[in-house]
This record gives C-alpha cells, structure tokens and sequence, in this order.
C-alpha cells in the first residue's frame, strides 16, 4: 500500500514542471514589454519571438503533466 502514496508523490513532483513553466512565461512577457516600451517599431517582431518563446516554453508543462499521467495510470493500475 505504500506504493500507491510513492506513485502519489512523483506524480506530484512530475506536475511541478508547470512551476516553473509559468515564472518562465511572465519573465519572458515582462521582458517583452520592456523591450516594447524602449523600441515600438519593433512590436512585431518582438511579440513573434515572445510566442515564439512561450510556446516552446510551455512544452514543458505538457510533458510534465505527460509524465504525471503516466506515472499515475500506467503504475498506479499495476498495484
């Protein structure tokens, strides 16, 4: 029975990637509207990198959340 809360727990580890994920995100968001802010001729350009960015960013979170599920079903339906 004490598998099941080991699995619990790195399912929750797993998740912690969007954590990170999302400081990533407003940093870049943050930086974008400085950099926006300094140079507005370049919005566009800016705001292509900064999806750009995100989206691979947020990647991350959805493999983390992948792994979460994973660990949750695939272990988990073994016990």
């Amino acid at each position: 029975m004490t598998d099941l809360g080991l699995i619990a727990i790195g399912a929750g580890i797993a998740i912690l990637a969007g954590l990170g994920t999302g400081i990533g995100e407003g940093i870049a968001a943050s930086k974008a509207v400085e950099a926006v802010g300094k140079n507005p001729d370049a919005e566009g350009k800016i705001r292509t990198m900064m999806i750009l960015g995100i989206g691979l960013t947020e990647t991350v979170a959805i493999y983390g959340m992948l792994i979460s599920f994973l660990i949750m079903f695939v272990l988990g339906g073994k016990l």
